[in-house]
């Protein structure tokens, strides 16, 4: 049975779980909710992996509304990227390499699952409280190169960050 230790500062992450099996259960649900309403990003993660070296990374999002989730894409050939909904409703925005909007797509109970591929601009929008979402990636995971940001989206810390996020939901 895996065991997860919670740390009084879970600023963006909570532990990898340890042991060989991972389940996730209410009590896991209900802390990674908990946690993210109090995160000043609106968010948190759960790695399910053992460690970052793992050749396949599973993530668990406890998103917020209003969290901002910086357009991006992932550069290397290998870095599909599959996000099912667990719980919640969430809009993934792709978007045109000039940064206007090509498509929107729902993720919700009936229609959970989305499979981007590499190189593809996108983004999120929450659209309701306790979203949850299961991301699977190819790893392992290096933060110098698992993301390009959008230069034409506000970084995350930018004060313009907020205005554009409304501007997103329109």
């Amino acid at each position: 049975m895996a065991h997860l230790a919670y740390p009084p500062d879970m600023a963006n992450a909570l532990p990898n779980p340890s042991g060989d099996i991972f389940t996730l259960d209410p009590t896991i649900v209900s802390a990674g909710k908990k946690a993210s309403r109090e995160s000043p990003r609106k968010r948190i993660i759960l790695p399910v992996q053992r460690n970052q070296d793992a050749l396949v990374q599973r993530l668990l999002n406890f998103l917020q509304p209003g969290t901002y989730i910086r357009p991006h894409r992932h550069p290397l050939p290998h870095a599909t990227e599959s996000i099912c909904l667990l719980e919640g409703h969430l809009e993934i925005l792709v978007f045109h390499p000039d940064g206007s909007i090509k498509e929107r797509y729902q993720l919700s109970p009936q229609s959970p699952l989305i499979d981007i591929e590499p190189g593809v601009w996108h983004g999120m929008i929450v659209k309701s409280p306790d979203t949850l979402i299961f991301e699977v990636k190819k790893g392992p995971y290096d933060p110098g190169s698992d993301k390009d940001f959008a230069a034409w989206a506000p970084a995350e810390d930018d004060p313009k960050a907020g205005a554009y996020l409304d501007s997103l939901l329109q």
